[in-house]
């Protein structure tokens, strides 16, 4: 079996929001993974990785910090293969997202993107206001809204706390649902979350608790997969709500979630998601 060196890069504490254990957990299982496959593995910190400055041809990470993603970015523009790509944890971040996956005719819920010292003019209540400009770091980044006071109240948050863009986008009535894949690979789970478990703020609650509207699983892996390409984050995760109707619309995105309902199988699949990247990579050369 060949042998690739490989750098992983975890995710800093202040980028995992309730969900530190199980986001190291997922990074250390793939490194595992990878190591059993015949790779040799150097990990690192994301600030340590960028002050001692590291490189490698190929490397994996669950990276959040702004310098950390400028230097993954320049070491993939100099041939590295970085898995997630560095551009695809940019696009996750709310503001690109949302028009990304709108953009490409990922089925979502209808959105606004403003300037925080703007005023809501839209009529979209309830609503969820949503800081634009990086992931959700704390309970505020994201809140619910049932009129144009409490939107005001919260722009004005993110006016005093420098956030210059929010995204608004329409609640949706229905099955709140999770979803974990791997693309490359025949991974793909889905589950009714709940605020008790595997939640970062609890906010689940608003849905209530799922009443097991009928679905289409194909139809949400079509759409989940379709969301990956678009984002170029082949290692992901997300929300997706189930209207009375079954019809599916996603709400969320994530670049390498904490995988923690199913982190022993998603761990395996992962670690063969990047192994037979770097064997497709290798055999380029």
């Amino acid at each position: 079996m060949d042998e690739f060196s490989i750098i992983g890069i975890s995710r800093g504490n202040e980028y995992s929001p309730n969900h530190v254990d199980n986001d190291a957990a997922i990074f250390n299982k793939v490194a595992d993974e990878l190591r059993l496959l015949g790779c040799k593995v150097e990990l690192y910190a994301e600030k340590e990785f960028v002050a001692c400055g590291a490189k490698a041809d190929v490397i994996f990470d669950m990276a959040r910090d702004r310098v950390t993603i400028a230097r993954l970015k320049s070491l993939e523009d100099e041939g590295a293969l970085v898995v997630n790509s560095a551009y695809g944890i940019d696009n996750c971040v709310r503001r690109p997202m949302t028009e990304l996956l709108i953009q490409h005719g990922v089925p979502h819920p209808r959105s606004f993107v403003i300037s925080t010292d703007r005023q809501f003019e839209e009529d979209c209540y309830p609503c969820w206001i949503k800081r634009g400009d990086s992931h959700a770091m704390v309970k505020e980044d994201v809140c619910y809204a049932t009129g144009k006071e409490e939107v005001e109240r919260v722009l004005a948050d993110f006016r005093s706390r420098h956030i210059p863009v929010a995204v608004i986008n329409e609640h949706l009535q229905g099955d709140l649902i999770k979803f974990y894949g791997v693309q490359g690979t025949d991974f793909f789970y889905w589950f009714y979350p709940s605020p008790c478990s595997h939640s970062k703020f609890g906010l689940e609650k608003i849905n209530g608790v799922a009443k097991g509207i009928p679905f289409n699983e194909e139809e949400l892996k079509k759409y989940s997969d379709m969301a990956a390409e678009v984002l170029n984050v082949p290692i992901y995760g997300g929300d997706c709500v189930v209207s009375a109707d079954g019809e599916l619309k996603i709400i969320d995105f994530n670049d390498w979630p904490s995988f923690a309902r199913c982190r022993e199988e998603a761990g395996v699949k992962i670690a063969e998601c990047i192994y037979n990247r770097v064997k497709k990579k290798q055999m380029k050369k």
